[in-house]
């Protein structure tokens, strides 16, 4: 069940029907003049979403989804289309039950209380809009709100003990807060690449030169002499005779070994660069309008806090 001190939420939050499709957007909240609890909620439709049409809020619930309200998406586009500006009118609150076969409860009209969980004014027993506009001094209207007269103008007192009343919402006090954006800009790290370190084989040829030396044959002649005639007169005297001799030769070898020559590592280091980054704020200001008299400044815009 939706209570007062749940209508932050509803406001803006998405409205889901009995069979879970999505009726539009979450407006405004209309409180009972009797009870104070929500009755109403008016949901923002079509394509652009300029539409508004009154919805029941008693029975509904918030979810995870939004407000999930027990109508159908083809009732509320063919709902009565009452205006949503301001208060609901018994009349226009019975209508409202008759179509979505609620029933009625009685004369009491409802008040809108836009972001905030208080009506403004609490009306019985009539079905007319109580406002302060007009009243003479020391009047009290319906609501138990005193308005009193004096030479600059009238002063409305409620029930609130300020003077004035909010007429877009509940009144909670006499002054306007005005807030603004404001751009916080902070780091964050976040994975922007990665390197890899991969090791693979290559081949290529190599070419050195080498000595290598071999045996080659050669003929000596020589004549006979003292020295070598007995050697000469050894043996027969005719005959056949073969000498041999082996030859030797180097040839090159080859042999490859493996040997560490480098070692490579991956490291990594911080580079600060400056960065722009843009971004839009909202501000709020205010205006005074239909300020008029000595004494009192015209038509003023500023942002200060009060």
């Amino acid at each position: 069940m939706i209570g007062t001190d749940t209508l932050d939420r509803v406001i803006g939050a998405d409205v889901i029907d009995a069979e879970g499709n999505k009726i539009g957007t979450a407006s405004e909240v209309f409180l009972d003049d009797q009870s104070g609890n929500p009755e109403w909620v008016t949901v923002k439709t079509g394509l652009f979403g300029t539409k508004e049409t009154f919805v029941p809020i008693r029975n509904a619930d918030l979810t995870g989804d939004g407000l999930r309200v027990p109508v159908s998406k083809a009732a509320v586009k063919d709902a009565p289309k009452i205006d949503t500006d301001g208060h609901l009118s018994p009349q226009e609150e019975e209508e409202l039950y008759r179509y979505y076969d609620m029933g009625g409860t009685g004369t009491t009209g409802t008040e809108t209380t836009g972001r905030h969980g208080t009506a403004e004014y609490t009306q019985t027993g009539t079905a007319q809009t109580t406002t302060n506009t007009g009243m003479g001094a020391g009047m009290t209207d319906p609501t138990g709100d005193t308005t009193a007269n004096s030479t600059a103008g009238y002063t409305d007192t409620n029930r609130h003990g300020t003077k004035g009343h909010d007429t877009s919402g509940p009144t909670t006090d006499d002054a306007m807060t005005l807030s603004e954006e404001r751009v916080n800009v902070g780091t964050q790290q976040v994975e922007a690449g990665r390197a890899r370190l991969r090791k693979y084989v290559v081949t290529e040829n190599v070419t050195q030169t080498v000595p290598v030396s071999h045996e080659e044959v050669r003929v000596t002649r020589e004549p006979i002499t003292d020295a070598n005639v007995g050697n000469a007169m050894d043996g027969p005297a005719i005959s056949e005779e073969e000498h041999e001799v082996t030859l030797h030769a180097e040839r090159a070898v080859v042999e490859k070994e493996a040997v560490p020559v480098e070692r490579v590592r991956l490291d990594t280091e911080t580079v600060t660069e400056q960065q722009q980054v843009s971004e839009t704020v909202r501000k709020e200001r205010v205006d005074t309008d239909g300020i008029e008299g000595q004494g009192v400044a015209g038509r003023t815009t500023g942002d200060n806090r009060s």
